[in-house]
């Protein structure tokens, strides 16, 4: 073990060292030296008070304006209360019982603040926080050491505050940063100008000026970049050398007879896309691409013509789905589409075709027995279902392609297990209307090799979405129901969609109060926090049936209805026998019924920018233009509305992603997280150095190929090593 994994115990002590970890993750000396400052601050360069929002915990640099000792009327003590400003706007610091501070918070100084913004009266304060002053009058000598260079500001705790870390960081430094390796070949170090590994460190910690700090970020980032890029190449050489049937398109089989009963003319980018996927399908090795299209754009039918050729070759393929809703329509559509072609075997069966079978949970023993038998014997060479494909006794003949729908629902581990189903690796195709931050990041990084669809069928409508301010301007929903009834007026038909399903059964007396039931848990974030609890489904449909819909046929669907009850109301919304359907998240994705025309997303600051954009993909899909409604309570000026604002001004999927990962960072781009709660990533951004990004792929790549194992490169294996704990290295190997 190398000086950097030796425990933070010897370097600060017991004591402290339980806090780096307990509270920030910090356990070893190299975690420490890799805790980056968040930003820097110089001295008479003030923090902005403004922008300081409530509950945030801080570190502010700010200038003491006024110190006042208040004695309690009515008991023994006092408050001190120092106000701070940055010169326009104030904060409000409390100590309780602690006037003996005014000793050293002097009007005049400045110094750094430490602590949760919390509101009090109505007006911003820090109750009794952290503080060290940077310039106090005696010239101490931890004012003294801020003097001529930048102040680092870390990511900090409330039981570690900034400068505290500076102080760990600063012992880790003096002692250790000889002990610090060179992950980068010297080379290419010499290529790309960068800066040796300590001298960084040294630097992204202790920068006298910008251009320093400017240096080390641009070698971490590298850093950064190289060594994810190594791993990934290593990745892709590995499944490049794995053995994988080729599923080569037969002539004149079951796809050209699909082809020849299409009713439209394939868009230019979906035969793009289906001939790179033909490609790799002739490959022997897996493919694992990515197909990203926006709402609408014909990946569905990609994904069958992929299905089919895989069929024709002699294979089996399945379509993963996250919901049943959607199993069901894309079995359903699937078969209209096919027509005789999807019945093969059967009487008045097409000679070309194949059988297609649906699987879900909570299908009844005898149809479900009926499918399973039929995959496992290979009469049906195209299975369709949800995660009751990945069970064990599910088995298939010769499964040749994989194809996941939305992949952001299903876990690493749940697509390695289907993909395992095949005696060898069979093809693997992702597909995402709207990538998620963490998709984005794995594409940026060139992990999969992907394929576009940016181009919408001809017949697809335009979608107009605006904002409905529920508070502010309770006429504008008032007319989003009268827009709805408009809409129903001339033949169409209009979803309602709510955060939750509302038939939870009361709590019982002194539990803790139930969360939210929703199809999608994560949808919700700490709405069951809030005072007012998110719409839910059934009261909605009670209120409109009473009220604004009045006469109108209002139905539910939710996850909670039996798979029966969900497909009978899903039919009769499809035939035209529903004229409104309220809803959960669980139309999202696939639910396609051209006639509806209009959607009202009722609490929608709950959703995520990707979900809204999935969720209005369903209304616009005929030849009448689409209305979504983004109806919220939030108010104008709150973060919440501006991501609403974004989605209602642009239908471009792939601007909103950018958005989405501009708001969630990339998230830990090598493990399960997709939140940015805890990133691998510190100075690379996703966003802003594709540059590096690309070129340390190329550069990795071409050392990969020359040393797989990194023999000659043991500093650099030592840094993937580190990167890769053992979880990690696995998810990465399941991908």
């Amino acid at each position: 073990m190398g000086a950097l994994d030796e425990s933070l115990t010897k370097l600060v002590g017991d004591r402290t060292a339980k806090v780096l970890a307990d509270s920030l993750k910090l356990r070893t000396v190299g975690d420490l030296l890799h805790h980056y400052p968040r930003r820097y601050v110089e001295r008479g360069q003030l923090t902005s008070l403004d922008d300081l929002e409530v509950d945030e915990h801080v570190t502010v640099l700010a200038r003491i304006e006024k110190v006042t000792l208040i004695p309690f009327k009515a008991r023994k003590g006092d408050r001190l209360e120092v106000v701070v400003t940055d010169g326009r706007g104030r904060l409000s610091l409390v100590f309780f019982n602690q006037g003996w501070r005014q000793k050293d918070l002097r009007t005049g100084s400045q110094g750094l603040f430490a602590g949760k913004v919390g509101v009090f009266n109505g007006k911003r304060q820090l109750a009794s926080p952290d503080y060290q002053l940077i310039d106090a009058e005696d010239g101490a000598p931890e004012a003294d050491k801020f003097a001529g260079r930048l102040i680092p500001v870390y990511p900090a705790s409330a039981q570690m505050p900034s400068w505290k870390l500076s102080l760990c960081v600063e012992v880790a430094l003096d002692k250790h940063l000889a002990d610090v390796g060179e992950p980068l070949p010297a080379e290419l170090r010499e290529k790309h100008e960068l800066i040796p590994l300590p001298e960084a460190l040294e630097l992204i910690h202790r920068p006298r000026n910008q251009a320093d700090k400017e240096r080390a970020q641009d070698r971490l980032r590298w850093d950064e970049a190289f060594v994810l890029q190594v791993a990934l190449a290593q990745r892709r050489a590995a499944d490049s050398a794995l053995p994988a049937i080729a599923r080569k398109p037969v002539p004149d089989g079951l796809l050209d007879a699909f082809d020849a009963r299409l009713p439209f003319e394939l868009t230019d980018g979906q035969k793009t896309v289906s001939a790179e996927i033909f490609t790799d399908l002739a490959t022997e090795h897996p493919m694992h691409r990515l197909l990203q299209g926006e709402v609408g754009s014909g990946k569905t039918m990609v994904a069958l013509r992929a299905m089919l050729a895989v069929v024709d070759a002699g294979g089996q393929a399945v379509l993963l789905a996250p919901t049943e809703v959607l199993a069901q329509q894309h079995h359903r559509s699937i078969v209209e589409m096919m027509g005789d072609l999807a019945e093969g075997g059967m009487l008045g069966g097409s000679d070309l075709g194949t059988k297609v079978v649906l699987l879900t949970g909570s299908m009844g023993t005898a149809a479900r027995r009926q499918a399973m038998l039929d995959m496992a014997c290979g009469d049906a060479g195209i299975a369709i279902g949800t995660h009751a494909l990945i069970e064990d006794k599910v088995q298939f003949q010769d499964l040749g392609l994989v194809v996941v729908d939305e992949q952001h629902r299903f876990g690493v581990e749940q697509r390695d297990a289907l993909r395992a189903k095949g005696e060898q690796p069979p093809h693997l195709l992702v597909m995402t209307a709207t990538p998620i931050p963490r998709t984005v990041a794995m594409t940026v990084f060139g992990d999969l090799e992907t394929s576009v669809l940016d181009q919408l069928p001809a017949g697809r409508s335009p979608i107009s979405t605006h904002v409905v301010p529920a508070v502010e301007k309770p006429n504008f929903l008032a007319r989003a129901w009268e827009r709805v009834r408009e809409e129903v007026g001339k033949g169409h038909q209009a979803y309602v969609v709510c955060p939750r399903i509302g038939d939870e059964p009361p709590d019982a007396p002194g539990k803790k109060k139930r969360k939210a039931v929703t199809d999608d848990p994560e949808d919700l974030g700490a709405a069951s926090d809030e005072k007012r609890p998110p719409l839910s489904v059934v009261e909605t449909a009670e209120m409109l049936t009473k009220g604004p819909l009045a006469g109108l046929r209002v139905e539910i669907l939710h996850g909670r209805l039996t798979p029966e009850a969900k497909d009978d109301v899903m039919r009769r919304f499809a035939a035209g026998q529903v004229d409104v359907l309220v809803a959960t998240t669980v139309i999202e994705v696939g639910v396609n019924v051209p006639n509806s025309t209009a959607m009202v997303i009722l609490d929608a600051d709950r959703f995520g920018v990707s979900q809204l954009h999935q969720l209005r993909g369903r209304v616009g899909r005929g030849s009448a233009p689409g209305l979504c409604l983004l109806v919220s309570d939030m108010p104008a000026a709150s973060a919440a509305r501006a991501r609403l604002d974004a989605v209602a001004g642009t239908l471009d999927g792939f601007e909103l992603s950018r958005i989405d990962l501009e708001q969630r960072r990339e998230g830990d781009v090598l493990g399960q997280a997709q939140s940015g709660v805890k990133s691998s990533l510190k100075v690379l951004s996703v966003l802003d150095d594709e540059e590096v990004i690309a070129t340390a792929r190329e550069e990795a790549a071409k050392l990969v190929a020359e040393d797989p194992t990194l023999a000659a490169h043991p500093e650099l294996r030592t840094a993937l090593e580190s990167l890769l704990d053992e979880d990690r290295a696995e998810y990465l190997e399941k991908g």
